[in-house]
């Protein structure tokens, strides 16, 4: 089949690259249209309970994660001059296209009584604004006898008030958000500007918009980083800047095709997504990297450049379709976790692998035809220089010291092990953003003031018509409240309880002493003037039960707390909600988005380790078609799996904790890093063909042979993974500082260790199966008729 290959792809250069130069125009202008992503990843496949659950909710109540939250701490906002100006600013953020109402001490409302038509006005408590320092000072003290804001809209203690900013839900899905959220902020950094007072920006639609746009900076920063990166350290190791731009020219073709495949498949760029465009650059120059070394090696043998780029895709070719199988086995083992998200990483990532394969197979050895014969600066690495050192080190070392190899290797395993016990799975809903961002520290301004910004919801349904109206359901809800009030990670509950407060006090003509329930007698003449309830028009009422008053809903801020956090306080809060409402009553859930994150997180770590040993099964599978001998799968995989091992050490000892961001990395790791693997057991195999089955002078050769691309891809994947830890999430730096540290790890592993091990086991490890695989990969004891290739050469010019 490859001898075919090579006859169609030489004979053919012309039309095969007018080909992919068609197809990546089409592939270019589909990701012309590919559009950033801003909803909320789902993490929870559609139909789980926890997901219905909170679908249902945001169905009755709405969405929870609509709001913006603006705060600011300024002992002088009770001046006139201040106080006018945050009402200004209000006025002009309320006017702003995509928002739907804002409450702030400027605009707030209150409820007055109406004995004429017996009921609650619901109206501005501002009405007329103040103009003199007097009549602000009387509206303060109105806006501070209201107990139903005290902890929502205000903190008296710190003097810090808070602007809440309700965004258009259907604005909040497109791209358009970036545009309102940037608007919202530069129409109030006028207060900064005037009165030199930070302002402070927090809210789920301020995070995810703020997020949004970091990824797609990076994207571009990373894409160009990449770039460089590879460019140099394939011109110090090939030293020719043409060659190395031809490569270059190579992944960039195989990047747009990655762009290309998001476009078909109609997906958008997300957090994840958006670091593959880097990523496919780095592992599209590891495939260059063995093919250009295959073909300098060749020609450095026999000096025949069409031969060279024969065995090029013969041998090479063979090999890398097997490495890059097992890359795109990694990735794809994420589609298996059911997260949307990952999902569409393993799918583009998998395709993208194996289109970037095709690509470089073709136009590697197509581009290298026609260009000039190499010349000496081109291979003299393979007689002299720093690298051929360094392998004539490992070689002294693996011949003459294969003690201190297994010595050194026994420890780190053992010292890997302990370590692997420290490991701890958590997580937050903001946890990959990093703690010196504005957004992580603004965050943290909200919890000290406000307890928090993370919605946090309970549904309770009384399973009748009216129900809610109970005074029984009424006392029931206000027990809960008292209960969250317990927990100090919690904000102020709202619901319809402090709604029947607020009423009281209004009774009562504003008294904030009368702010509490109202007992029986009081009841029925307060609950009279409240509105009735009409699902068509909307009241204060829509907040807090739904059209039936069947089911009510209490609403906390929560604090960015871990899952580990959140998971004891619903199993602390169970068995008391199950005291307070019984449970043949009433049916109480939890839910909102800190809830939704709290489960997705378990689901993803379980299924991530699920997908980490389906990966590696499949890894596993491609090795026994590769080698069909039991015992070098299982001495292939050693050199593999000690890498993993000192990784989630090293998350152990520093205090790295398991999460969806970091435990993906191990699929990705261990794809890529069989790679060296495959190489060098496929060079042994063929030099044991050529050395007439001589164990020690094939591995000795085979290691002399593979180990330049070992180490240059090894250094490339290394600074290419390493860029990442540039990144302002916490997440895509793990990717980076751990792939890389996983990966170094893994080529000296199988530098040292695999060769090592094939000495010591020689005739236990290379069988008759080990001789004769299931599928060949390298056959060059027949060459093709090198005389044809050269007049179609001949012809083709």
């Amino acid at each position: 089949m490859w001898t075919l290959l090579v006859r169609i792809i030489l004979r053919n250069r012309l039309a095969v690259l007018i080909i992919i130069g068609l197809i990546t125009i089409f592939m270019g202008w589909r990701g012309s249209k590919v559009q950033m992503s801003y909803e909320f990843a789902r993490m929870l496949p559609a139909d789980d309970t926890v997901n219905v659950v909170y679908d249902r909710f945001k169905e009755t109540f709405g969405q929870d994660g609509s709001v913006m939250f603006v705060g600011v701490q300024d002992e002088n906002i009770f001046e006139l001059l201040h106080f006018s100006k945050w009402n200004e600013l209000t006025e002009k953020v309320r006017n702003i296209e995509g928002v739907d109402e804002v409450v702030s001490i400027t605009r707030m409302y209150t409820l007055q009584r109406n004995d004429s038509l017996k009921k609650f006005d619901f109206k501005p408590l501002i009405e007329v604004f103040p103009t003199t320092q007097a009549e602000l000072d009387s509206i303060k003290q109105q806006i501070y006898s209201l107990p139903f804001y005290d902890g929502i809209l205000f903190n008296k203690e710190t003097n810090v008030n808070m602007m809440m900013i309700t965004l258009d839900r259907q604005v909040l899905n497109t791209k358009n958000r970036i545009s309102l959220v940037h608007t919202i902020k530069d129409t109030l950094d006028a207060y900064t500007a005037e009165f030199q007072v930070p302002l402070h920006y927090s809210g789920l639609p301020y995070i995810r918009t703020i997020t949004s746009q970091k990824v797609q900076h990076e994207l571009i920063l990373f894409v160009f980083l990449s770039l460089v990166i590879a460019f140099l350290i394939l011109y110090v190791f090939f030293r020719s800047a043409g060659n190395v731009s031809f490569i270059i020219l190579i992944v960039v073709i195989s990047v747009i095709f990655m762009f290309g495949i998001l476009g078909l498949l109609g997906y958008k760029i997300t957090v994840l997504t958006g670091i593959l465009p880097p990523l496919m650059i780095v592992i599209g120059v590891e495939n260059s990297i063995f093919l250009l070394n295959k073909y300098y090696s060749e020609f450095f043998l026999h000096g025949n450049k069409v031969k060279a780029l024969a065995r090029v895709i013969r041998s090479i070719g063979s090999a890398n379709f097997f490495t890059n199988a097992t890359t795109a086995a990694g990735f794809a083992s994420f589609i298996i976790t059911g997260n949307e998200m990952l999902v569409e990483f393993g799918i583009v990532a998998s395709l993208t692998i194996l289109i970037a394969y095709i690509v470089s197979l073709l136009m590697i050895p197509i581009i290298f035809s026609y260009l000039p014969e190499p010349k000496p600066k081109h291979y003299q690495h393979f007689e002299k220089g720093n690298v051929n050192k360094i392998l004539k080190g490992i070689t002294y070392v693996v011949v003459n010291h294969r003690s201190v190899v297994y010595i050194t290797t026994i420890l780190l395993v053992l010292g890997g092990a302990f370590g692997v016990t420290l490991l701890k799975t958590t997580g937050n809903v903001v946890d990959d953003i990093s703690h010196k961002e504005q957004m992580y520290k603004d965050l943290m301004f909200f919890e000290k003031h406000f307890n928090g910004v993370m919605p946090f919801e309970f549904s309770i349904d009384t399973h009748k018509k009216k129900g809610i109206l109970r005074a029984s359901t009424i006392q029931k809800i206000d027990q809960l409240q008292d209960t969250l009030a317990l927990y100090p990670q919690m904000s102020k509950a709202l619901s319809v309880v402090e709604l029947v407060k607020f009423s009281k006090q209004a009774f009562f003509n504003g008294d904030p002493s009368f702010y509490s329930l109202p007992n029986n007698q009081e009841r029925n003449f307060i609950l009279s003037y409240i509105p009735d309830f009409k699902s068509d028009k909307k009241t204060i009422m829509n907040s807090f039960v739904d059209t039936s008053l069947q089911i009510a809903r209490v609403s906390v801020q929560l604090a960015n707390v871990s899952t580990k956090q959140i998971d004891s306080i619903e199993q602390s809060l169970n068995p008391k909600i199950a005291a307070i409402f019984p449970p043949e009553d009433y049916t109480v859930t939890n839910t909102g988005t800190s809830v939704v994150f709290l489960k997705g997180t378990n689901y993803l770590v379980n299924n991530l380790i699920s997908s980490l040993l389906l990966a590696l099964a499949i890894i596993a599978l491609l090795m026994a078609l590769t080698f069909s001998s039991f015992k070098m799968i299982v001495i292939s995989m050693i050199p593999n799996l000690i890498p993993q091992l000192l990784t989630a050490a090293m998350m152990g000892y520093a205090g790295i904790s398991i999460k969806p961001s970091t435990i993906l990395i191990f699929s990705i790791a261990l794809g890529i890093s069989v790679d060296n693997t495959i190489h060098f057991l496929s060079r042994y195999r063929q030099q044991l063909l050529l050395n007439n089955w001589k164990i020690h002078e094939s591995v000795i050769a085979a290691l002399q042979e593979t180990g330049f691309s070992m180490i240059y891809s090894a250094v490339v994947l290394f600074f290419g993974f390493a860029i990442f830890i540039l990144s302002s999430f916490g997440g895509t730096q793990a990717l980076g500082y751990l792939v890389s540290f996983t990966l170094l790890i893994a080529m000296l592993s199988n530098l040292f260790l695999l060769p090592s091990l094939l000495l010591t086991l020689d005739r236990w490890s290379t069988t008759k199966s080990f001789k004769e695989p299931l599928l060949e990969i390298l056959d060059e004891e027949y060459d093709i008729d090198l005389d044809e290739l050269q007049i179609e050469e001949t012809k083709n010019k």
